[in-house]
């Protein structure tokens, strides 16, 4: 049994070899990369919604050259440390970097975790998929964070990192006393990447961290100054960032110019139980 639920009747859902069935009949195949897709056309906004593929990409190449490690780390320690055993979601997981470090440092304390990724973008689905073929304990699928397609309180822990905060459906699918554990860029986060682009750079604003039905536990501050040495990582950290679209012709301009960066990579990590 699969821990998904159906996205049009709400029943559980079977995996077999090729697709997930609910006991209505409704039938949603599995992708060659091993990902499902359970995004109904009337929850999507676009034809092809999410990151695209050039997005998908940069954000695989530049993180896996361990540029971000020392979020993984701390997201890892943050998650081992307050699972158990059970039911991991991973709302938004974009190509899987984080979700397979978090998965592997899980695995190395118990045998007892079944792990959901979603993310809306089939790129980023396939990307993560791929590196959790074949194990069981794992299930991939193209869904929105605002429909996630599983259970009432049926996750112990819920994972979040740069997504779009759907507080009622992370609600929902929690279980009381679980645990919700959100990354979030810190103030400095990239200042002098900004600094390199803009006349007039700002810093991040932090949110107020209290969240209606949860109890704010705690707060991870990271931080360290990353070097970049060539013009393609530079190119891939800028592509994998909302500025990207949001710059004019001259701030891209300054970024192709650049062959050398050192920035902050700044981050905090928010732990919240669910009342």
């Amino acid at each position: 049994m699969s821990k998904y639920i159906c996205p049009v009747c709400r029943l559980p859902l079977t995996k077999e070899e090729h697709s997930y069935k609910c006991e209505k009949g409704h039938c949603f195949d599995i992708a060659a990369k091993g990902y499902v897709n359970l995004m109904l056309s009337k929850d999507m906004n676009a034809k092809l919604p999410g990151d695209n593929k050039m997005m998908v990409n940069a954000r695989a190449d530049f993180l896996s050259k361990g540029y971000y490690s020392h979020l993984a780390d701390e997201m890892s320690r943050a998650v081992t440390e307050n699972f158990t055993e059970g039911v991991i979601l991973d709302a938004g997981c974009g190509e899987g970097y984080y979700t397979e470090k978090i998965y592997e440092a899980v695995k190395a304390k118990t045998d007892n975790v079944h792990l959901c990724a979603v993310d809306i973008s089939k790129f980023a689905c396939a990307r993560t998929a791929v590196r959790f073929k074949g194990d069981a304990s794992c299930e991939t699928a193209a869904a929105s964070v605002f429909h996630i397609p599983m259970a009432d309180s049926s996750a112990d822990v819920l994972v979040t990192m740069f997504a779009p905060f759907c507080w009622e459906e992370y609600l929902r699918v929690l279980k009381k006393g679980g645990s919700l554990i959100m990354a979030i860029p810190a103030e400095n986060h990239l200042f002098s990447l900004k600094k390199a682009i803009y006349d007039e750079p700002y810093k991040n604003e932090t949110a107020d961290y209290e969240i209606e039905g949860l109890d704010f536990t705690e707060i991870r501050k990271i931080s360290r100054k990353i070097f970049i040495d060539n013009s393609d990582d530079i190119k891939s950290l800028f592509s994998m960032t909302p500025y990207y679209y949001k710059t004019g012709v001259s701030g891209h301009e300054r970024v192709n110019a650049l062959t050398s960066l050192e920035t902050e990579a700044e981050f905090e990590v928010l732990i919240y139980k669910k009342k």
